[in-house]
């Protein structure tokens, strides 16, 4: 429930803290706005909060022109309380309304329809279908208003097969024509540089240091201000790279991409691997509860890699050994076996072509090297999942790799690392709190000790 009280002043100071956690409908315009609107601020009056801005358009409001409310980082509760719900929320997120049936995503949650759409109207209010349409007409909102690209291309990457179905629901959803829309937004940038925004605070630099000092020659690089790596998205490839902008609580992301089908889930990945839609203000508002006499770094953001299977490779190649030894060895695994990708760059290995090698150019024992190929062979074959808690069920992969690969490569809010080196050294500055406390946000606390320890270079994070 809102707090209408706490909306008003968060409104009224323009405060960034609050942007995604709530929108401001406004009665006599019609419009909804981001908590940082620079539009002068209507009478109390005039005004109702929702939750999120599906919320708002279901009620009949059209998203604001000038704060743009398409370009907010997500709030926590869009993605819901429900472990299924928040799993189903994601494939949504990416693509599985668009590329397959409401039918096929209930199969892959292992779940009825009637079912899936109970879970959506108690949670959201809606449909599946009428949430992924309303996200497809959100993108294609930001891309009308950030790029420079040609409508019918921006109805494909938002996911629509057909210009005429894109514009019906573009004009039922924004209440406005693309067209129109595109007029309205003189301030448009080249092709596929986006700006994906975050809640304030967000520390950069740990962040940016976490990244950096296992980032993978070839496939990432970086400096003060940027992080870039290469991608993929099935048949897809192409590049990114992520400029801070402090000042605007955002990233520049310029992306490079051969098939714009994908652009959506691509940019939500970005997101995710950058982890812009964290709350911090309120998961560090929990740890301080959990923890009261643990010094917390403000805005610490779980640093992501690409996917779960690169997560789930690093963290195997990781096991008992160095962060410069795992570094060394993700290295030669990329040089090897990844597919190249032009000026000296290439991408991470695809799971198949890590099962069929024999990995004898990597330097380690040959139990890892098995583990590795199994992992791989059962990734590629389906057996493995984009789940890796469940993979404690192969041989060689222990309960630190998973909740590690799920950390980093799913994003996992609630994972503690209660056998790591590193999380043990830090122990003592919780002094006596029990972790179980901080949840669902062990991952943030996990991190939080990480940066504590002054050894954690020592050892592969």
């Amino acid at each position: 429930m809102l707090d209408p009280a706490l909306c008003r002043q968060a409104r009224l100071a323009r405060d960034a803290r609050f942007d995604g956690r709530f929108v401001t409908a406004v009665l006599t315009t019609g419009i909804y706005c981001r908590p940082i609107c620079p539009a002068t601020p209507p009478r109390e009056a005039n005004v109702r909060y929702y939750p999120n801005a599906l919320a708002a358009a279901e009620a009949g409001f059209r998203p604001c022109l000038r704060c743009r409310p398409d370009s907010a980082p997500d709030s926590p509760a869009w993605r819901g309380t429900a472990t299924t719900l928040e799993r189903a929320l994601r494939l949504i997120d990416e693509g599985a309304l668009e590329s397959g049936s409401l039918g096929a995503l209930c199969a892959r949650l292992g779940i009825g329809e009637r079912y899936l759409r109970r879970l959506f109207q108690e949670g959201l209010g809606v449909s599946p279908k009428a949430y992924a349409q309303h996200r497809q007409c959100l993108f294609a909102k930001q891309l009308l208003h950030q790029t420079r690209l040609p409508i019918a291309q921006v109805a494909h990457a938002s996911g629509f097969r057909s210009l005429r179905r894109f514009n019906d629901a573009f004009q039922a959803r924004i209440g406005l024509a693309p067209r129109e829309l595109r007029r309205r937004a003189g301030d448009a940038e080249e092709a596929l540089t986006l700006t994906l925004a975050y809640r304030p605070p967000y520390a950069w630099h740990a962040l940016r240091d976490f990244l950096a000092g296992r980032a993978i020659e070839g496939l990432e690089w970086g400096d003060a201000t940027h992080y870039g790596r290469t991608l993929a998205w099935g048949e897809a490839r192409g590049h990114f790279t992520a400029e801070h902008r402090p000042e605007r609580h955002a990233f520049r992301v310029r992306l490079v991409l051969d098939d714009l089908s994908v652009l959506a889930p691509v940019m939500r990945r970005i997101r995710r691997l950058l982890d812009l839609d964290a709350d911090s203000a309120g998961i560090e508002a929990r740890l301080r509860e959990a923890a009261p006499r643990l010094p917390l770094v403000e805005g610490l953001r779980l640093p992501g890699t690409w996917g779960p299977f690169e997560a789930g490779v690093r963290a195997i190649l990781g096991q008992q050994v160095s962060i410069v030894a795992a570094r060394r060895l993700v290295t030669a695994l990329v040089a090897t076996l990844g597919e190249p990708a032009g000026d000296g760059r290439r991408h991470f290995p695809t799971p198949e072509a890590v099962a069929t090698s024999d990995l004898a150019f990597l330097g380690m024992p040959d139990s890892r090297r098995a583990t590795l190929r199994r992992f791989a062979a059962c990734y590629a074959g389906g057996e493995a999942g984009d789940e890796p808690l469940a993979w404690t069920s192969l041989k060689g992969i222990g309960p630190w790799t998973a909740r590690y690969a799920a950390l980093r490569g799913t994003g996992h809010p609630d994972i503690w690392l209660e056998g790591d080196a590193g999380v043990r050294r830090a122990l003592p500055r919780l002094d006596g709190a029990d972790p179980a406390a901080a949840a669902p946000w062990r991952s943030y606390l996990t991190l939080q000790l990480w940066h504590h320890d002054p050894r954690s270079q020592a050892h592969d994070r």
